[in-house]
């Protein structure tokens, strides 16, 4: 490498990338808002509409629709035409539909405005923003990654608490008009800072001076593909069900809404945390190994929540389930960039994050079903085990096949 290569800014790792990163991040809490804001004005969008519960639920539902698609609609386009065309397109969706959604007369149009507007916007700031951020990095690759990734879970400490508080003075409807105007004015300037197109050497074939850069699986990228997408499936459907239900188990267990609000704010905020671990270890283990870490450490957490339900027990093995978990979903991003071909990265890792939310939307139902049929979380949450257990079969069996095919390095 040449003295002016190695003191290049602009090169990977280089000091531009991890300015870029610190954009990336803004502009993923900022676009995060789509997924907080309807459940923080659900309870006052069923008053002013007159519907049951389930009916004000829809929205949010929706809105997850058009969020997991999104993020391989517009992962496609990324790879074409880079991130900056998605990001602007995400700050006009969600200013033009919060606005429109302060102005529905029904539940309906309310509804289309979440799923179709603000899902697809908040979309362009996770899966695209994520896959652009791994073509800057190749040492620090998995940390970068794993930071992208923070965003969304920094938007659900951030709006929450901006909602709440507007809302003690305007009503809901206001408080849309006061993101919309927020999203479209910050934003489309943050995305021109994005406009520099990655290095050529993001997209070299050449193999990356990494330990995990010399494994081939033996499977074609579709088949891998298709693997991935099974196990985000099942790690998802087993995370769904502490993180959608944990409030009503609390509820059940004669201790109220409050604490099970305080453990979902735990599990977010140790998230945080194990999100940045796994993106470190990603870069000493690779991001199967670092996955196949993750998926143990939740199988064992859900394991926790059967026999022990004190809330005292409970508080402890939300903390606990947090920190197994929060670093998963980043973990397929590093490896779609190990694995599979670098100029389809937006589509690939936009792909695993739709299966990932699909998951999530799916464990959410499922364990309402089952707890329905039995009358107990317990079944439940052995559902989410046998979940997780394929996915750490799946994980396991790509990682025996890339040992049986290491390359020695030349």
């Amino acid at each position: 490498m040449s003295v002016a290569n190695a003191t290049d800014p602009y090169m990977p790792d280089g000091s531009y990338a991890w300015f870029r990163l610190a954009i990336s991040i803004l502009l993923s809490t900022l676009g995060g808002a789509g997924m907080w804001a309807v459940v923080i004005v659900m309870p006052a969008v069923q008053v002013d509409f007159g519907i049951d519960r389930a009916g004000a639920a829809l929205p949010y539902t929706l809105t997850m629709i058009g969020f997991g698609l999104g993020n391989y609609l517009l992962g496609r386009f990324v790879d074409r035409y880079g991130i900056v065309p998605p990001v602007i397109a995400s700050a006009l969706f969600l200013s033009a539909g919060f606005a429109l959604a302060a102005l529905s007369t029904d539940i309906w149009s309310f509804s289309l405005a979440q799923g179709v507007l603000i899902g697809l916007g908040t979309s362009a700031t996770f899966g695209p923003l994520v896959a652009d951020v791994s073509h800057w990095f190749v040492k620090r690759r998995g940390l970068a990654v794993a930071c992208a990734a923070c965003g969304n879970y920094l938007a659900g400490v951030v709006w929450p608490s901006l909602i709440q508080w507007n809302l003690a003075t305007n009503d809901w409807r206001e408080t849309y008009l006061l993101i919309a105007v927020i999203c479209l004015l910050s934003m489309i300037p943050l995305a021109l800072f994005l406009r520099r197109p990655p290095p050529e050497t993001a997209f070299s074939t050449t193999p990356e001076t990494t330990p995990f850069g010399q494994v081939s699986t033996g499977l074609s990228p579709q088949a891998l593909q298709t693997l991935l997408v099974i196990a985000a499936i099942g790690c998802c459907v087993a995370m769904s069900m502490p993180q959608v239900h944990i409030v009503a188990y609390c509820v059940d267990l004669g201790y109220g809404v409050a604490p099970g609000a305080d453990m979902i704010a735990i599990m977010t905020a140790a998230g945080v945390v194990s999100r940045l671990v796994s993106g470190v270890l990603a870069d000493k283990i690779g991001g199967v190994r670092t996955l196949l870490i993750g998926s143990v450490l939740q199988c064992a957490a859900l394991f926790l929540f059967i026999p022990f339900n004190g809330l005292a027990s409970l508080y402890l093995i939300s903390l606990i389930f947090g920190l197994s978990q929060g670093g998963i979903v980043p973990s397929y991003a590093v490896i779609v960039r190990e694995y599979l071909p670098a100029r389809e990265a937006g589509q690939r890792v936009g792909l695993v994050i739709m299966a990932t939310i699909l998951g999530m939307a799916l464990g959410g139902w499922l364990s309402g079903w089952i707890y329905d049929l039995t009358g107990s979380y317990n079944a439940a949450f052995l559902n989410g085990i046998a979940w997780n257990v394929l996915n750490m079969a799946i994980i396991v069996s790509i990682l025996v096949k890339g040992r049986k095919r290491l390359q020695p390095v030349a």
